[in-house]
């Protein structure tokens, strides 16, 4: 039996549990009502069928997910037990491929065998997997069925059934909450320990502070000395997402939220705002083909034409005037709901005292509006600097450090891609370079939050 089928006959337990429990329920109530006995009713009875529907569900999915587990080396102890494994070889390397190789075979995934020897295995493997599947699933329904009847057999009116739910529920939310920390405390460690071991081999004074980045040449074995200078890398990052795609993507996406918000007509706002906020779901590989296609050749041209040196077919200009374009609706969203939720009696006050509606937008609405502003540029900028698509495409991969915003500059996601793409060494400075970047990049957009919270909190001190 596959995974989606048992998936689907556990959901329809769950339901009929649902259904029976809560019908019982509203029996036993109705007769505690009849005889008088109205303060023994504790729980409504969807309560009482969710507590059975719980009951149903959780252990056979639990039970589900270490099967899941423990399953594949079963099937490959049961296979390696058949008659047609006496042939494979004693290599490890070769036995793991021809078990992969059949295991793939028999689920399907790969249509025919290149190693002779993993088609003898390939019906082995069928049995197994079925065999094994097969009794995951009667295992799971037994689960299922002795759950639900346990939980079954304890409704009655003053049974605590909202009680209990309530506890499951509340330990879901704490279970989620605490996986969403360890995520951020596994990130955070696997990033120090990399970026550790990479500064075991370079000096972290000449990573931070040196001006030339060439991972290849160290790689090629003409050591570390001035090949891990990042300072080109960050330039860049701030160059492209911090400077010229802020340019672009403040000034427009705050305008759009002042018009849409206190100008625009109902009509043109409910046209307007969807279409603006498309912008955001449009792939970034459509982004970076239209800034490599169209814009970066037209700023070439335009560079030559007025004479400017360094122009390149890939430059900071295109990268980040595109970027800013695609991160304008993140900060006209956020800009929008923040001025529409100020006060309307912040407004009618100003223009009671003689405010024109400009006087208002700049001296009240904006600076009243201002935490949710500085949450839509933090969000815009996060998601430039994370952006990799569009450089790769359109800035070229070139570490200069340099103020031309014609000339060809790359980023540390960038850098990052480059250095983790293809079979790589985890042993070398190389590809741990990708660690330390990571790590800096981390520190540096922490920092950059705190700032902006401090800001956030002082003026909101001000105006709430």
């Amino acid at each position: 039996m596959t995974g989606p089928a048992i998936l689907l006959l556990l959901a329809g337990l769950g339901a009929i549990a649902w259904v029976s429990a809560r019908a019982r329920a509203m029996r036993l109530q109705a007769v505690a009502r009849t005889t008088g006995r109205r303060d023994a009713v504790h729980s409504l009875p969807g309560y009482h069928g969710w507590y059975v529907a719980l009951w149903t569900l959780l252990p056979a999915a639990l039970f589900l997910v270490v099967w899941a587990n423990v399953a594949p080396s079963l099937v490959t102890q049961a296979v390696l037990a058949d008659p047609a494994a006496q042939a494979l070889p004693l290599d490890d390397f070769s036995r793991s491929a021809i078990l992969g190789e059949a295991r793939a075979i028999a689920t399907g995934m790969q249509a025919g065998a290149f190693n002779p020897a993993s088609q003898a295995l390939v019906e082995p493997y069928a049995r197994a997997l079925d065999k094994f599947g097969l009794a995951g699933a009667i295992l799971a329904l037994v689960l299922a069925f002795a759950g639900g009847a346990y939980a079954f057999t304890r409704i009655r009116p003053d049974f605590r059934a909202r009680t209990r739910v309530e506890r499951l529920v509340m330990a879901l939310l704490l279970v989620a909450s605490l996986l969403a920390i360890v995520t951020t405390v596994g990130i955070v460690a696997s990033l120090l320990w990399e970026s550790f071991r990479f500064f075991s081999m370079v000096n972290p004074i000449d990573f931070l502070f040196g001006t030339k980045w060439s991972p290849q040449s160290a790689a090629m074995g003409y050591g570390n000395e001035d090949a891990f200078g990042a300072i080109p890398l960050f330039w860049g990052t701030i160059f492209i997402g911090a400077i010229i795609a802020m340019i672009v993507a403040i000034p427009l996406g705050l305008m759009s939220a002042v018009y849409l918000t206190q100008y625009a007509s109902p009509t043109v706002r409910r046209w307007m705002k969807p279409t603006l906020e498309m912008l955001a779901g449009v792939p970034t590989v459509v982004y970076g083909y239209f800034a490599a296609l169209t814009i970066a050749p037209a700023l070439r041209d335009f560079a030559v034409m007025m004479g400017i040196s360094g122009a390149s077919s890939e430059s900071a200009l295109a990268a980040g005037l595109v970027m800013g374009v695609m991160i304008i609706p993140f900060v006209s969203s956020m800009a929008d709901d923040s001025i529409a939720a100020v006060p309307q009696s912040m407004r009618d006050g100003s223009l009671a005292m003689g405010a024109t509606t400009s006087e208002t937008i700049k001296r009240v609405l904006i600076p009243a509006a201002l935490p949710g502003v500085v949450g839509g540029v933090l969000l815009a900028v996060s998601r430039a600097i994370g952006e990799t698509m569009i450089v790769v495409m359109a800035a070229g991969l070139a570490a200069n450090l340099t103020l031309n915003p014609f000339s060809s500059v790359t980023t540390v996601t960038t850098q990052i891609v480059q250095l983790l793409t293809g079979d790589q060494e985890f042993d070398s400075a190389k590809t741990l370079a990708a660690f330390a970047l990571g790590l800096v990049l981390f520190i540096i957009t922490l920092l950059l939050n705190i700032v902006a919270l401090r800001v956030v909190k002082k003026y909101r001190e001000a105006y709430e």
